[in-house]
């Protein structure tokens, strides 16, 4: 049952990542964009419509909306977008993710924290 659950975990995951690609592709109708865009900001943020933290509740959210709104999404986009969508997501999940941008932000941010220090030591 637990590798079943892992699966089907990967699965959301890919069938994520294939929306976000389908809602860059200038091929897909606007109003799909539009709700891909939205499925896709809500499934990879942090932030929840019901807060997890609220028994039950806070979690049917997560297992209803998502795997819904990327159902939506997937049977609305044209099939070669999709196809298309799918390549690019299996290719992003193959290989580690790594952001230059992001490390530099928190490298630049660890190093105006310990200026601050020493200046407050300092002074």
């Amino acid at each position: 049952m637990l590798n079943s659950l892992k699966n089907q975990a990967k699965r959301l995951k890919q069938h994520t990542l294939t929306v976000y690609f389908a809602a860059r592709d200038p091929r897909t109708p606007v109003l799909v964009r539009v709700l891909a865009v939205v499925v896709a900001a809500y499934a990879l943020s942090p932030i929840d419509l019901i807060p997890d933290f609220i028994p039950v509740i806070g979690y049917l959210d997560d297992l209803l909306l998502v795997p819904l709104g990327v159902a939506l999404v997937l049977r609305l986009t044209p099939p070669a977008v999709l196809k298309s969508a799918q390549a690019k997501a299996q290719q992003a999940a193959a290989r580690p993710a790594v952001s230059y941008a992001a490390a530099t932000l928190i490298i630049a941010l660890w190093l105006f924290i310990l200026c601050a220090a020493a200046l407050w030591i300092t002074v």
